[in-house]
């Protein structure tokens, strides 16, 4: 059995979390990641509502997180993304804190280590924010701190991520290897079908290992002009046209090419492979995120290609998943063990802080283990519709530091079951 305590992280793994209210005076910053393992509220006000204050602050006395919830200094109209119709009332941004402060205390894991300060001492709703955590340091004696997953975004940001929307770029991800003159950047991957994968003279315009030179003639390694690097580095919008020159890996002669940015959206499933060894046919997948609602459909598919081969083996490539959801982990373990290691057991199970009393602060409802999926959830897979699996006996894991959360928990999860995982790389980040 696995065990997932909810931290603020969770927010993004378990559920999808959105602050109550709309932009507001901090530069249109959600609180996109609260403190809690459920987020979307429940609560219906009254539209007409006109609750621009908040009751005098009490220290450690908590009103119900209903009395303030979506009551709103920048109160919105129209549907959400979701298609609902958004339910805000006229608040203030002192409604929006005391809504924060009595959400932290209710969903918060570690909720009797925040210092709870009073509101009105902030100057924005996300500096108050920014204060309701723990500072304790983690118990495993690493010497990080307990909670380093607190959070805030904008909430445009959070549906584009977590629909799969394209953003701005050449579909390259960097290292720095050294991010101050005289820097080391590097090409860590591509997204396939982007700029960046593109065959120029039958090599891809920047391969995995590729260092950057010079950007439209300015010496990346050691110019001062940070600024100006930047921003052909990482284009603000599609339709920028930028020349690199770079190294490629293992090459002694400059390459130059041309790039159009474009709007790329990360794919879950990078990239699968098949490898013959002497032993066996080996699959290999990179595996970048559970994020987006896509990831359930394109883990699906590289499965289901994969099974068509008959691999013997599975190298499953973590180095660079930061996490997501917690159903889509629940998916993978299945997919890769199969029905008969995976049927009737747990791979999750979920804890609140201990005011919850076993039950989820938000619902109310009883928690329960989270067991192995066999179907989809309707992410991006029809509810019911049976998944694909290997059935295989073990699996080679492939971590570094950025390996999270989600991530973390296929691992846990299937060793937790007695299916062999072997890990091979650095320790993971959690």
């Amino acid at each position: 059995m696995s065990l997932i305590k909810t931290s603020p992280l969770s927010a993004l793994i378990i559920s999808l979390c959105l602050s109550a209210c709309g932009t507001g005076g901090d530069s249109g910053t959600e609180t996109a990641s609260s403190s809690g393992a459920s987020s979307v509220t429940t609560t219906t006000p009254d539209p007409t509502a006109t609750s621009s204050s908040a009751p005098s602050f009490a220290s450690n006395v908590f009103a119900p997180r209903e009395e303030f919830e979506a009551l709103c200094e920048a109160p919105r109209s129209g549907v959400s993304p979701d298609g609902f119709p958004f339910q805000d009332g006229a608040g203030s941004e002192r409604t929006e804190k005391f809504w924060l402060r009595s959400w932290t205390e209710e969903t918060y894991l570690w909720n009797d280590e925040v210092n709870d300060s009073d509101p009105d001492n902030f100057s924005s709703r996300v500096s108050y924010f920014n204060a309701l955590r723990t500072f304790e340091l983690s118990e495993t004696g690493s010497g990080r701190e307990r909670d380093d997953f607190h959070f805030s975004e904008d909430t445009e940001d959070f549906f584009a991520r977590r629909d799969f929307a394209g953003t701005a770029g050449y579909g390259a991800r960097f290292v720095f290897v050294n991010s101050s003159p005289p820097r080391d950047v590097r090409v860590l991957y591509t997204e396939p079908g982007s700029p960046a994968a593109t065959l120029q003279n039958e090599t891809p315009a920047l391969p995995r290992g590729a260092r950057l030179l010079s950007i439209d003639g300015i010496d990346f390694i050691n110019s001062p002009d940070a600024n100006a690097l930047e921003s052909a580095l990482f284009p603000p919008q599609a339709g920028e046209s930028h020349t690199f020159t770079v190294m490629d890996a293992g090459a002694t002669t400059p390459r130059t090419v041309t790039l159009t940015s474009a709007n790329i959206a990360e794919s879950p499933v990078n990239r699968t492979d098949i490898i013959d060894t002497e032993t066996g046919r080996v699959g290999y997948m990179l595996f970048n995120t559970f994020g987006p609602f896509e990831a359930e459909a394109s883990l699906n598919r590289a499965v289901t290609q994969l099974a068509r081969e008959d691999i013997d083996d599975l190298v499953l490539d973590l180095r660079y998943n930061g996490g997501g959801l917690v159903a889509i982990a629940a998916q993978l373990g299945y997919m890769i063990a199969g029905p008969e290691r995976t049927d009737g057991r747990t791979a999750s199970l979920l804890q609140y802080n201990d005011d919850a009393q076993g039950r989820n602060p938000i619902t109310g409802a009883r928690v329960d283990p989270i067991p192995f999926l066999d179907e989809g959830v309707g992410f991006s897979v029809n509810n019911g519709t049976p998944l694909a699996t290997l059935d295989l006996p073990r699996v080679f894991i492939l971590s570094t530091e950025a390996t999270c959360s989600a991530s973390e928990l296929i691992i846990n999860s299937l060793r937790g079951i007695g299916f062999e995982v072997t890990l091979i790389g650095d320790t993971t980040c959690g």
